[in-house]
């Protein structure tokens, strides 16, 4: 016997990720250990939200924005809401209710600002760090556990149509959502990312029938973003659907869990009310939230939707309009279309409920690309739109190349928003 005889067989050779064999060898572990690829895919993120801010910084920044002659990546995380946070840990809510000196009318506060964030912020800063560095830190860890969040609701085949794919469209659309174009301000001092985790998870609780725990985590939700009524939109489409189903089975409606549901809309109701009602008892003007939320330029008082189709009327006339409502159509017939019904029917009942409430309550304003990245569903559509087979029911052969066409275009967007929009200057910037 020869020393060559007696060797160990050599190791498989790997193949290589540029091969059509490497490929789908590394799809393979992505699926077999999915919290592993969402914790990479997303930190991933973090590094390209980084370097879109250095890029902003470095070329977009206007010196006036930041108060010096050469703007730096550091600048960047403590501008717009991220100020009002930081009033908040330092200074508290201020009572009584400013106004502005000449006029009388209620002016500029941090009454517009939800206290749930900047409070924990505060409380991470008893580990020595700085209000803006234990912010973006808190929105680190937070943004993860949504990136997790989002994929456990996703891979749910409840009140959902049969999907033999949906382990990986579930697990595409949460890496695809970690690039959403605004998805930098959750290196920031903003809300975004804990509202994000507050809002699936309670979605996630109400698949699995927890109603008391869907009440608890939305009464802190109140505190966070006023989000309630759409989330109330999807826990009644949930018990509206549950109904029809106990009934077709022939048993008594929500047996046993009839007050669990009440309980549950009642935390709901609790939730869309609660800071309106702490901010008019704290300050002595019970319309004080709202007061101040006009002073910013919101007024839905003038009318669901009219601030809307106003904008696209002065914009481009009848075209504009028309423009509008055809986007907001498309947008409906995804959701309720093939792309949208291999998602749970309280994820879709969000992603319909909460763009619609936004289009209601808010004006035109360019803050809406940040707002939407709650609409979490919209990654889920655009990865069924990019992978899916004709019948739904498979994924295309050549779905990689597509995601990867669709990543170039969020990154593409995450690059042109956080260099429009996320920089400062003072005399003639739009909110992000």
């Amino acid at each position: 016997m020869t020393l060559a005889d007696t060797s160990a067989p050599a190791a498989p050779e790997r193949p290589s990720p540029f091969t059509s064999a490497g490929r789908h060898a590394l799809g393979a572990r992505a699926l077999a250990h999915p919290l592993r690829t969402i914790v990479v895919v997303y930190l991933v993120s973090r590094v390209v939200s980084l370097v879109a801010l250095w890029v902003a910084a470095t070329w977009f920044q206007n010196p006036a924005g930041v108060g010096h002659a050469s703007p730096g990546l550091g600048d960047m995380f403590g501008l717009w809401d991220g100020v009002w946070y930081e009033r908040v840990v330092r200074d508290g809510y201020p009572v009584p209710l400013p106004v502005d000196a000449d006029s009388g009318a209620v002016t500029y506060s941090a009454w517009a600002f939800y206290p749930l964030y900047p409070y924990l912020v505060k409380a991470v800063m008893v580990t020595g760090l700085p209000f803006t560095a234990a912010g973006g830190l808190l929105n680190v860890v937070l943004g993860g556990v949504a990136a997790v969040l989002i994929w456990m609701l996703l891979r749910s085949g409840v009140h959902a149509d049969r999907q033999p794919q949906r382990e990986r469209l579930a697990l595409v659309a949460a890496c695809l959502w970690c690039f959403y174009p605004t998805t930098a301000v959750m290196l920031k001092p903003y809300t975004e990312a804990l509202a994000t985790v507050l809002v699936v998870g309670a979605l996630l609780l109400l698949v699995r029938r927890h109603y008391v725990l869907v009440a608890l985590v939305s009464v802190p939700l109140g505190f966070t973003r006023g989000v309630a009524p759409a989330l109330g939109a999807a826990a009644l489409i949930h018990l509206a659907v549950r109904w029809r189903e106990d009934r077709a089975a022939g048993i008594r409606p929500l047996h046993g869990q009839r007050l669990s549901a009440f309980v549950m809309l009642a935390g709901l109701a609790v939730s869309g009310i609660a800071w309106p009602v702490v901010a008019g008892l704290a300050t002595g003007v019970p319309t004080a939230f709202f007061d101040v939320q006009a002073a910013w330029g919101q007024r839905p008082g003038e009318g669901p939707f009219v601030l809307w189709l106003e904008w696209a009327w002065h914009g481009k006339g009848a075209a504009g309009v028309v423009v509008l409502v055809a986007l907001v159509a498309t947008y409906v017939a995804l959701v309720l279309g093939r792309h949208g019904r291999w998602i749970c029917i309280e994820a879709r009942a969000w992603a319909l409920a909460y763009p619609l409430y936004l289009f209601a309550v808010v004006r035109p304003i360019t803050s809406m690309w940040r707002f939407l990245l709650l609409d979490f569903p919209l990654a889920a559509l655009v990865t069924s739109v990019a992978m899916r087979t004709a019948n739904g029911q498979g994924v295309v052969p050549h779905w990689r190349r597509r995601v990867a066409v669709v990543l170039v275009v969020v990154v593409a967007g995450l690059l042109w928003w956080t260099c429009a929009l996320l920089v400062y200057t003072p005399w003639g910037s739009f909110p992000p």
